[in-house]
């Protein structure tokens, strides 16, 4: 069974400037549209299929939520299903928005 792990921001976007992380945003379209880390998709249970489907199950896979609960439990599902390296960011986009707000986008 796989399993997820926790990440710090600072160390999740050093994982990130090595480049090939996907990421997935556990928070509403709202939310996402108005803050989301770049490149990132927004993961719901309606597309949830197609994103196993497009990801690649060997590269990090960063989820991420509003406050970093949410997406510990996702992540611990992702692990499951059978990505390989699963991080939940600790803070969440909170945390996030407030280390880097530089690498913030907004639709």
């Amino acid at each position: 069974m796989g399993v997820f792990q926790r990440i710090s921001a600072a160390d999740a976007q050093a994982m990130m400037a090595k480049g090939n992380v996907q990421v997935a945003d556990l928070r509403d379209p709202t939310s996402f549209g108005q803050a989301h880390i770049p490149g990132s998709v927004r993961l719901s249970n309606e597309n949830l299929q197609n994103f196993m489907l497009e990801s690649d199950f060997d590269a990090p896979l960063l989820v991420v939520c509003y406050h970093g609960v949410s997406s510990q439990s996702a992540g611990q599902y992702l692990a499951e299903q059978g990505f390989e390296n699963v991080y939940s960011l600790d803070g969440g986009m909170t945390a996030w928005a407030t280390s880097f707000p530089e690498q913030v986008a907004r639709d």
